[in-house]
C-alpha cells in the first residue's frame, strides 16, 4: 500500500482530513516565504492531535529551507518532529548536524528533472532516513517546492534506492494512481494538489487524494 504525506496543513479541519484518511505523514512547512509557513509555536499545537501510534496518528514531518540552528533548535524542543524535511540546499553534512542538533530523522527532498539529476540520491543515501524526489521548480521560482509542478514519472520506473522515498510534484487526487503505477513509488507527497488557491488546503481534495492513492 503507498504511503501518504500531506504537507503544508494549516488548519485543524484539513489536519483532521489528512489523518482520518490514513495519511502516514503530515507536514508542517516552516519556511516564512510559503504561503503554507506556520511558526513552530503555531505547528505544535495544531499537529499535537498526530502524535503518537495506532489510527488516526501520523509521523510529523517539519519542512524547512536552510533553516539556521537557531529555528531547528526551537523546532526541536517545541514542536518535537518525528522527520526534519531538508528542502534547500543542504549538503549531506549539514544533514548530519540538523540529526544532532534535533534528534529527527531526515527527509531530504531533491529537484528532478532528468536522468542525471539522479547522482545526488547515491550520496544522500548514507545520510537520509527518506529520499523525496521532488520537480525541480520553475526558473524564478522563490520556493523550492509545493508550485504544482511534476517531472517525467517514468524517469523512476525501475529504480531502486537503498532509501525509502517519496514522489513528488503537481500530484492531484486524479493523476496520483497513475503516478505510483509508472513510477513505482512506495510513498507520495501532496501539497498543492489538494488545495483550492495557494496555502488553503480542502478536506474533501485531500480525503479524495487519500483514496485514490490507496487504491492504486
Amino acid at each position: 500500500m503507498t504511503s501518504v504525506k500531506i504537507c503544508g496543513l494549516t488548519t485543524p479541519e484539513t489536519l483532521d482530513a489528512a489523518l482520518a484518511g490514513g495519511a502516514a505523514f503530515v507536514g508542517a512547512v516552516i519556511f516564512p516565504k510559503s504561503p503554507r509557513h506556520l511558526d513552530p509555536l503555531h505547528a505544535a499545537t495544531l499537529f499535537e492531535r498526530a502524535r503518537g501510534q495506532g489510527p488516526g496518528k501520523a509521523k510529523i514531518v517539519a519542512v524547512t529551507v536552510d533553516a539556521d540552528d537557531a529555528l531547528l533548535t526551537e523546532i526541536a524542543l517545541i514542536l518535537k518532529p518525528d522527520l526534519i524535511q531538508l528542502h534547500g540546499a543542504e549538503s549531506p553534512a549539514r544533514a548530519e548536524q540538523v540529526r544532532t542538533l534535533t534528534g529527527a530523522g531526515i527527509v531530504k527532498a531533491l529537484p528532478i528533472r532528468a536522468h542525471e539529476d539522479f547522482a545526488e540520491a547515491e550520496a544522500w543515501e548514507p545520510f537520509a532516513d527518506h529520499l523525496m524526489f521532488d520537480a525541480r521548480p520553475p526558473e524564478g521560482s522563490n520556493l523550492p517546492g509545493g508550485v504544482g509542478v511534476r517531472f517525467d514519472w517514468t524517469l523512476l520506473a525501475d529504480r531502486t534506492f537503498r532509501r525509502p522515498w517519496f514522489l513528488a510534484g503537481g500530484l492531484t487526487p486524479d493523476n496520483v494512481s497513475d503516478a505510483v503505477h509508472i513510477s513505482g513509488a512506495p510513498a507520495v507527497d501532496v501539497s498543492s494538489g489538494v488545495e483550492t488557491a495557494p496555502g488553503v488546503k480542502d478536506a474533501a481534495l485531500i480525503a479524495a487524494f487519500l483514496e485514490a492513492a490507496r487504491s492504486a
